[in-house]
């Protein structure tokens, strides 16, 4: 079956676009639909890398764990990503050290170190075949961001001892991305990239491996909690001693009073046509990730079959644009303007969500629940990391869980409902200040 055909064949997201992800991914496991009314210690709504990674761990406790996934396992944004498996946090430790103080800044630096390292030792582990490959380039399109990730790499190598980092000027950028857009930046050693749907099927096969009772097609419609939880999924009721919300941007009628918390966003990316090892190098040489720091952000690496993988764009809206390939096209020919003939293959968009605070929001609830959501673009790592603290915490160990949840938060104004105009007017501003 040829890539395309996959593509088609796989491609289940409210009609958006298929993936490049989705038409190369090695395997893709078929599991049934819940038939009946079910029985679980703990059930976990939401088939993306939350859910996969807890479910995993718990299963491995020996929790007799049901996942509910409304469509297919990796078909939100955990399997439409950018596939970049950073290092920290979106707020750097700076910034971190100012609001939080010194010591939680420490923990939650190494705790985000723990985030790479669980990715890779799950990788190891269970022999996923995902494409990893080292390396973030963290390129500045602007002097001043320049300068800031220069004190932020020292910060990181004097005081956290990470010395990963290399700081690049001009020519030390141009020699890892072959664009006169950037005047300097990072290169991370010790961050990577990924094939992010083929690293979530992974996550799957070994959940269900270990005993997960992986459902997809069972959308969940209601939540009761209590002792135990009631799960409603079309007809059929699960009761659970616990239920995991993590459904991330698609907590759509399930909020128990955490969808405030964070803001769904569409985010887009393109695959262009192959471009041969030879041109593919010439754009990347070294075959690592990008991110610049625009606030409307660009990011982009090479696929496995020397492809460009584009990643620009975003829209406060609930619905996807049935071709984002032109926004995202306009996006990538800013930075590689020698690649103005090249072919585009494939363009699609995803859902993620951010918080207020740009920080992820984890913690529990009355009645059985527990929740993790909000990775505002850093949710290879950090999802992965956040099902593994929410078992932690099933299984009566809070410490590291706690570190998360007593972080401070605010709901974006308006709540669930009035937020949007609030996101419009960010991203406006955001695109204005990236001109300036």
């Amino acid at each position: 079956m040829g890539t395309r055909e996959r593509a088609r064949r796989y491609a289940q997201h409210d009609g958006a676009a298929p993936t490049w992800y989705e038409a190369s991914a090695r395997a893709r496991p078929a599991w049934p639909a819940l038939d009946g009314d079910a029985r679980a210690d703990v059930c976990v709504i939401g088939g993306g890398y939350t859910g996969l990674s807890c479910a995993l761990h718990l299963a491995e406790r020996g929790y007799d764990t049901l996942l509910l996934e409304a469509r297919r396992i990796g078909n939100g944004a955990s399997g439409r990503n950018g596939g970049q498996l950073g290092s920290g946090h979106r707020r750097d430790q700076s910034t971190l050290e100012r609001e939080l103080g010194a010591e939680p800044a420490r923990l939650l630096w190494s705790l985000a170190e723990e985030a790479k390292a669980l990715v890779r030792a799950r990788i190891a582990r269970h022999g996923i075949a995902c494409d990893l490959k080292p390396g973030i380039a963290i390129a500045a399109h602007r002097r001043r961001y320049a300068r800031e990730l220069a004190r932020e790499a020292a910060r990181l190598r004097d005081v956290y001892g990470y010395g990963e980092i290399d700081v690049l000027d001009r020519a030390g950028m141009r020699a890892e991305v072959d664009s006169e857009d950037f005047c300097g930046g990072l290169l991370d050693r010790g961050a990577g990239h990924l094939h992010p749907l083929d690293y979530a099927l992974g996550l799957a096969r070994a959940a269900a491996d270990a005993g997960v009772d992986i459902r997809e097609g069972t959308p969940v419609t209601g939540l009761v909690p209590g002792a135990p939880c009631r799960v409603r999924a079309g007809p059929h009721t699960v009761s659970a001693d616990a239920v995991v919300l993590a459904c991330n941007g698609y907590l759509d009628a399930l909020d128990p009073g955490i969808g405030g918390d964070v803001m769904p966003i569409n985010n887009f990316i393109l695959a262009t046509e192959p471009l041969g090892e030879e041109r593919a190098r010439a754009l990347i040489p070294r075959d690592v990730a990008v991110v610049d720091t625009r606030f409307v952000v660009n990011y982009f690496r090479l696929s496995a079959d020397r492809r460009l993988l584009f990643g620009g764009g975003e829209k406060a809206s609930t619905r996807l644009p049935a071709d984002p390939g032109p926004l995202v096209r306009r996006c990538m020919l800013r930075i590689f303007p020698q690649l103005a003939g090249v072919r585009i293959d494939h363009a699609w968009g995803g859902t993620l969500a951010i918080t207020w605070t740009r920080m992820p929001s984890i913690g529990r609830l009355p009645g059985g629940l527990y929740f993790a959501q909000g990775y505002s673009g850093h949710g290879v790592a950090l999802a992965t990391l956040g099902g593994a603290l929410v078992a932690e915490a099933i299984c009566g160990t809070l410490e590291r869980f706690d570190v998360f949840a007593r972080l401070p938060h605010r709901p974006f104004p308006g709540g669930a409902l009035l937020r949007w105009p609030t996101l419009a007017l960010a991203l406006a501003y955001g695109a204005l200040r990236d001109r300036l």
